[in-house]
Parts: structure tokens; C-alpha cells; sequence
């Protein structure tokens, strides 16, 4: 009896040690490579893109090497942005102000960003660092493009070859089958000039003729409203993250509605099953319109998104957003102040 109690024992050390070298030696599943992003912005006018550059900083499939600015007074958006890395402990990413345009509608969220200083980043070349930081990666870095292409077309201009190192072009604009305001509650009125198109005609043509891969989210699939009750859940984390976005909002407009336009180029470089696409070939005509016509497919379009999942995914993750790697947040509006 005593032989087979020793044999026993034996027996299951032997199980263990081996159970233990198999799950040694079993392979683990390595993590996803985060996707290098560039985002592109004309932050301050509308409020939706200080929502899309929360998600990129709360999205760890993203890593975001610089935020360029486009369009008016590219200055002042630059110390948006860079307010809004530096309350959430991101400062160490660049913020580069890009081609300043004239531009009549004047920044809703002014009166924040100057609260910050200006990024280190501001007298750098825009077009110069994009292009430089696309040839540093080539084939790897999705342009995330939520603004008026100004910045694209000057890159296309200065260094064509840099820009075809681009992955694709992220971007959110046009207008395909529904203009503002078509909800899908009434019939819907027909295509519109979108902002971003008609706002520089000429960059969004020479874009859409460049060959570089497009996955484009326009009106149809965009007019996404965050409404009261969202806000209230989301205001309530009192985070540094949705402090600034409360802020930001009231600035905007204190008992608006944001349209979460461009935070769908977002989500959708995150996962395209939230935005699913269709190859269309896209014309811009010279009033701002794009035109779906014959011909070879040059960009990926979503005409349809389901909204509850919009939501589902982004409000999650704005709400648990934690400070970056960068330095301490203390102090970063009195920077602004010591200046």
C-alpha cells in the first residue's frame, strides 16, 4: 500500500511539472501594436473635435504622435490642443500650428486656450514636421483628418512622395445622400456642401485625386448628438479629462447639443466595424460638393452608423480616461499667466 501512495505522489508532481512547462512553453498572444496616428484639427470653432482628441488620448490602440493644426488662426487653436495634453499629463506629444488662413467665424473656446501658453512646438513648419515624421515611418502612420484640408494640400504641394507614405487618410467630411440636419426622422433633403470640403475645395480635390488610401465618414453616418442626459453622466466623473470637456462645452455653447461629427474618423480608425465602409469613387465638385460618380474607387465610405454603439464606445472610455506618462498637471494654467 505503501508502494502505490509513493507512486501516486510521484505521479502528480510529475503532472505538475509538466502542466507547468506547458504553460511555460505555450506561446502567449502578443499585444496589438497600437496604430501611429497624425490628427489633423481646426479645434475651437466647433466643439466636437476637443471630443475626438479625448478619444485618441483614451484609446490605447492609438498612438499619437503630433496634432497639426488647419485653418484661421492656427496659433491659437495650437494652445488648445496643447491645454488639453496638458491637463491630461500628455505633454510630451507635440502640437505644431499649421498654414494660418484667413477665416471669419471666430473660436467659440478662445477664452480657454488662452489660459495656456503657447506649445514649444508653435514655430516649428507644420508641413515640414509631417512630412518628416510620415518619411520616419513610411507605410505606418494613419492621418486622422477632421478639419478643412489646408495642411493636406500643402504637404501634397511641398512633398507629394511623403504623403503617399501615408497607411490611409482617416477623414470626416463630405455629404453623400444626407445633408445637415437628415436624422432619419423625416425624408431627407439631399447632399450638402459639407464644412470641411467647401471650406478649401481646392486641398479636398487634390486630395481625393492623390491615390493615397481614403475612408471617408461624411454627414451621412456623422450627426451624433450628445445629448443632456450623455453630458450629465459624463460631466459627473470630474476627471481632468472631462473637466476640460465641460468646460470646453459651455464655452461652446452652455444647453447645446454637440454633433459628435469628426469623433466618427476617431472611432472608425479604431474599429471600422463601428462605421463600415463601401468603396465609392468620389468627385469634388467646385462647390464643395462630393459627387459620387463612374470610375475606379478612391476612398472607402460609411454611410450608415448605428449610434447607441457609438456611445457605447465612447463614453466608457472618455470617463475612464487616466493622466499620461507626461509630467505633473500642476500648474498648467498658471504657465499661461506667468508668460
Amino acid at each position: 500500500m505503501a508502494c502505490i501512495m509513493r507512486w501516486v505522489r510521484l505521479s502528480i508532481v510529475l503532472v505538475c511539472l509538466l502542466a507547468g512547462f506547458s504553460l511555460q512553453a505555450w506561446p502567449q498572444k502578443p499585444l496589438p501594436v497600437p496604430k501611429k496616428v497624425i490628427l489633423d484639427t481646426d479645434i475651437g470653432d466647433d466643439i466636437d473635435d476637443a471630443y475626438a482628441l479625448a478619444l485618441v488620448l483614451s484609446s490605447p490602440e492609438l498612438k499619437l504622435l503630433g496634432v497639426t493644426t488647419a485653418w484661421g488662426d492656427t496659433s491659437l487653436r495650437a494652445r488648445l490642443a496643447e491645454g488639453i495634453l496638458c491637463e491630461t499629463g500628455e505633454q510630451a506629444i507635440p502640437v505644431i500650428a499649421g498654414v494660418p488662413t484667413k477665416a471669419e467665424n471666430p473660436l467659440s473656446q478662445a477664452s480657454w486656450a488662452n489660459r495656456f501658453p503657447a506649445p514649444p512646438d508653435t514655430n516649428t513648419d507644420a508641413i515640414a514636421w509631417m512630412a518628416r515624421t510620415i518619411r520616419a515611418n513610411p507605410g505606418q502612420i494613419t492621418l486622422i483628418e477632421i478639419a478643412p484640408s489646408s495642411n493636406i494640400g500643402a504637404l501634397i504641394d511641398r512633398d507629394p512622395a511623403a504623403f503617399h507614405m501615408l497607411e490611409r487618410v482617416v477623414m470626416m467630411g463630405g455629404s453623400i445622400y444626407r445633408g445637415y440636419g437628415d436624422l432619419g426622422y423625416a425624408p431627407d433633403r439631399g447632399p450638402s456642401a459639407e464644412y470641411n470640403i467647401k471650406t478649401d475645395v481646392a486641398a479636398a480635390q487634390k486630395l481625393f485625386a492623390s491615390g493615397v488610401p481614403i475612408t471617408m465618414v461624411p454627414l451621412d453616418s456623422t450627426q451624433l448628438k450628445l445629448n443632456e442626459g450623455m453630458r450629465s453622466v459624463l460631466f459627473r466623473q470630474s476627471t481632468p479629462l472631462t473637466d476640460s470637456l465641460a468646460v470646453l462645452t459651455d464655452e461652446w455653447g452652455v444647453g447645446k447639443t454637440p454633433t459628435l461629427f469628426d469623433v466618427m474618423a476617431v472611432e472608425a480608425t479604431i474599429d471600422g466595424e463601428l462605421c463600415p465602409a463601401q468603396p465609392m469613387h468620389i468627385r469634388v465638385d467646385d462647390q464643395g460638393y462630393t459627387r459620387v460618380g463612374p470610375g475606379t474607387p478612391n476612398a472607402f465610405v460609411c454611410l450608415h452608423s448605428d449610434s447607441d454603439r457609438f456611445f457605447q464606445f465612447l463614453l466608457p472610455r472618455l470617463m475612464e480616461q487616466r493622466l499620461g506618462m507626461g509630467s505633473s498637471t500642476a500648474g498648467c494654467s498658471q504657465q499661461a499667466g506667468e508668460q
